[in-house]
């Protein structure tokens, strides 16, 4: 099975565990695209499906509707099935626009589309999502989700039919809500000099953290300790979010996340600019 890295860090444990084999290819640059050639030689003679997260986490990028272009050929050619996981979907900045690749032609009988109730209506420990697609492919998600989580209590199914059916307007005001954070954070990584990957959705915001480093930090485990213990700020380091041979794509990376009261992102917002002053 394909995957992009960075990764969600959830994905290949579960395919290791499975059985599965994974494929890496990475994203790269400014705004983390990925090279269709790559692509194309991940699709193998074993070859049975790919993950496309997006929005994605830990980078915040959409895809876009070109780029799920190139995936949804490659599908089709080497009739792969995609599975893609959209949770934060309506989550959103700027004029972005979020594409699903089942509404691509050819796609919809080949693609199983992923999303939750946990990321929008901020209820992430509901555990209650849905899965979309061909009767064969949400058969057999029914067939592992009986032997996994088997189900959740009904009152909070109950909760998720009404929270769907909440007004247009609650979309609207959580991407203003959560747009106001994003544009906060990175306001203050560009006022400490920080370099920040602007986010097109989700709510992470990652960072080249060697602008704002004492010069004798080597790798993003130390900058995430480092920035604990004397800053008092919490970030993730990013390495874990790839292959072993391709960490070293990810030691200057660190996540942060925005989804934070604003008492919290503003005590973070201080103390990120007293290291600034330091």
């Amino acid at each position: 099975m394909i995957v992009f890295e960075p990764v969600y860090d959830t994905y290949v444990p579960n395919l290791v565990m499975a059985g599965v084999t994974p494929r890496y290819v990475p994203l790269r640059g400014e705004n983390w695209t990925f090279d269709p050639d790559e692509l194309a030689k991940a699709f193998r003679r074993l070859t049975r499906a790919i993950i496309v997260n997006t929005p994605h986490n830990p980078t915040g990028k959409v895809y876009s509707p070109q780029e799920l272009r190139v995936i949804a050929e490659l599908c089709q050619k080497h009739d792969v099935i995609a599975i893609t996981d959209e949770v934060y979907e309506h989550i959103l900045y700027d004029d972005a626009i979020h594409t699903r690749l089942a509404t691509l032609p050819g796609m919809a009988e080949r693609t199983l589309t992923i999303s939750s109730l946990g990321k929008t209506f901020s209820v992430t420990g509901w555990k209650i999502g849905w899965a979309l697609g061909p009767a064969s492919l949400v058969n057999a998600v029914n067939q592992a989700h009986q032997f996994i989580t088997y189900a959740v209590a009904s009152p909070l199914q109950a909760a998720a039919a009404k929270a769907l059916n909440l007004p247009i307007s609650f979309f609207e005001n959580l991407q203003r809500s959560y747009q106001a954070r994003r544009d906060r954070i990175l306001d203050v990584f560009a006022a400490i000099g920080c370099k920040a990957f602007k986010p097109q959705g989700s709510f992470f915001v990652m960072i080249d953290w060697r602008g704002i480093a004492p010069a004798e930090l080597e790798n993003d485990f130390q900058f995430a300790t480092w920035l604990i213990r004397d800053v008092g700020v919490a970030c993730i380091p990013a390495s874990p979010f790839y292959q072993e041979a391709d960490k070293h794509l990810g030691k200057y990376f660190a996540r942060f996340a925005v989804c934070k009261r604003d008492e919290t992102l503003t005590a973070a917002a201080e103390r990120l600019f007293r290291l600034a002053k330091r």
